[in-house]
């Protein structure tokens, strides 16, 4: 597989009773790969896994794979635990129309990092599809070095990373710079997105992108393809729009925005998450218009 250009790692949108709406979900897939994603994340941390009940993440990976299906588009599902064996009997029972698999570092436990390596190792053997390991250590308690993140790049059927350390530290400068050439490496981090592009990261998966899918396609295409000087300024102009969906805890902040658009029913987040506030909901929308009259000005493509 090729983990290439932009993934989103869709909202799940709940009608204002709190129940999945598929129709909406349904229409934000097509609408992110129609605006230059090359594939959508379901069940991402973005997506509020943890509340669904199994049979709406059934739902969601469905509605997903099956947009995914006709547009010819990637399928990533987040799957796994900090258990490695109920993490290994997740992907068993993983959705075969699934390209790959996104799944964190485990979390809380803490183990070591020969710990994490024998985790990964072990799902990667018993996984049917291409695992993506998630790194974000601000969530997980677990950060790992520069040699912890090239043995895992080594393990046959790990296809990559979303890497999401909150920063560009020296462990990701040195991993970068000795990244094998069939792993790749996703950008997670909203706000740091520009500056992985430029240490070698190949696509990106943004939460923000639920919003602007044009603008972060582009952003990802031209630090790919150049010219190197408008990528900055696109990524300069995005600054704003990334800080104000974060100012909240995610996703509340693009659910309220999403809603505002039209494009879900409700703002609705599930306990604990609360929904966003008025003052965070106001900043982010001028930050969103901002960026549309831009899109609006290439016909739906975004320009620098």
């Amino acid at each position: 597989m090729s983990l290439t250009g932009l993934f989103v790692p869709l909202v799940t949108p709940f009608t204002p009773t709190d129940e999945l709406a598929s129709d909406a979900l349904e229409a934000l897939a097509y609408a992110v790969l129609d605006d230059g994603a090359a594939g959508i994340v379901a069940l991402g941390t973005t997506g509020e896994p943890a509340t669904l009940t199994p049979a709406e993440r059934r739902r969601v990976v469905d509605i997903c794979a099956g947009a995914c299906a006709q547009r010819g588009a990637q399928l990533i599902v987040g799957a796994g635990s900090n258990s490695t064996a109920a993490s290994a009997d997740l992907l068993a029972d993983l959705d075969p129309r699934a390209t790959a698999v996104l799944t964190g570092v485990p979390y809380y436990t803490r183990p070591s990092e020969d710990g994490v390596v024998e985790h990964f190792r072990r799902l990667a053997a018993a996984s049917p599809v291409p695992l993506i390991v998630y790194n974000v250590p601000y969530r997980t308690g677990r950060s790992l070095g520069a040699d912890a993140l090239d043995r895992l790049a080594r393990i046959p059927n790990v296809a990559g990373f979303k890497h999401s350390v909150g920063g560009i530290d020296d462990a990701t400068i040195a991993f970068m710079s000795t990244m094998p050439t069939d792993c790749a490496v996703l950008a997670g981090d909203d706000l740091y997105v520009a500056p992985l592009l430029a240490l070698g990261a190949t696509g990106a998966i943004l939460a923000s992108a639920n919003v602007a899918t044009c603008a972060y396609a582009d952003l990802v295409s031209t630090w790919r393809d150049g010219p190197t000087d408008d990528a900055r300024r696109l990524h300069n102009r995005l600054v704003p729009l990334s800080r104000a969906l974060f100012a909240e805890p995610n996703p509340a902040v693009i659910k309220a925005v999403l809603s505002a658009h039209g494009r879900i029913p409700s703002p609705q987040v599930r306990l604990p998450l609360l929904p966003a506030g008025t003052t965070a909901t106001t900043a982010a929308l001028d930050a969103a218009e901002s960026i549309r009259i831009r899109e609006a000005s290439t016909a739906g493509r975004s320009i620098v």
